[in-house]
């Protein structure tokens, strides 16, 4: 929790203690289905809760915004997000229906009313969102071409509706491939973060 501290020092004393619950739900969770790296389990809070909240440090979402979190695996970067942004509607999604299980789990273990994960393909979503969150799920047009559909028409942020995405190494060729010429916006996370871990980590945002 302390790394968490040094960065987010004004956490309510509620988030505070729902994020310090993280570790041992995690590891209890990860201990029946493996949905965190087991090498990563004890850098739980480098590793995946502040990785997920680079995004909260680029990022402002109004009151009532809805957000899909694809591909969510165990819940990152949805869970960290809906912890720190309690007023902001989550659903994450992911193929795998036992790691959904666990992203319920935890969530109702954390008295998280505002996610929900759904067990689901990206093909088979109905709803549609302000933002798309995820992290290194695929490439970014690939992406985008999968959930495009799933955007809001309506913006009600200062960014546009669109993406935020976590990603990493050299993404010009990746950004190069978009068709439409998107307007993407590329956040070093190292700027944010002094552990190694984050060196050549980004948040991108892409508008939708």
């Amino acid at each position: 929790m302390d790394i968490l501290l040094k960065y987010f020092p004004d956490l309510t004393g509620k988030q505070k203690q729902q994020f310090e619950q993280l570790l041992p739900l995690y590891q209890e969770w990860n201990s029946q289905i493996n949905v965190v790296s087991r090498k990563d389990i004890d850098l739980l809070y480098e590793r995946h809760v502040l990785h997920a909240l680079a995004i909260a440090k680029v990022a402002k979402f109004n009151p009532g915004t809805s957000i899909l979190d694809l591909g969510t695996g165990g819940g990152f970067p949805a869970i960290p997000l809906a912890i720190f942004f309690p007023e902001v509607q989550f659903t994450a999604v992911d193929s795998i229906g036992k790691k959904i299980k666990v992203v319920n789990e935890v969530a109702k273990a954390l008295g998280l009313e505002n996610i929900i994960g759904i067990h689901s393909r990206v093909e088979d979503i109905k709803t549609k969102h302000d933002f798309i969150v995820s992290r290194a799920v695929a490439e970014l047009q690939q992406l985008i071409s999968w959930s495009r559909k799933l955007l809001k028409q309506k913006h009600s942020n200062i960014m546009p509706n669109g993406y935020w995405i976590l990603k990493g190494g050299n993404l010009k060729e990746e950004i190069k491939a978009l068709r439409n010429n998107e307007y993407v916006e590329k956040y070093p996370i190292w700027k944010l973060y002094q552990e190694e871990f984050f060196e050549e980590k980004y948040v991108l945002y892409v508008q939708g």
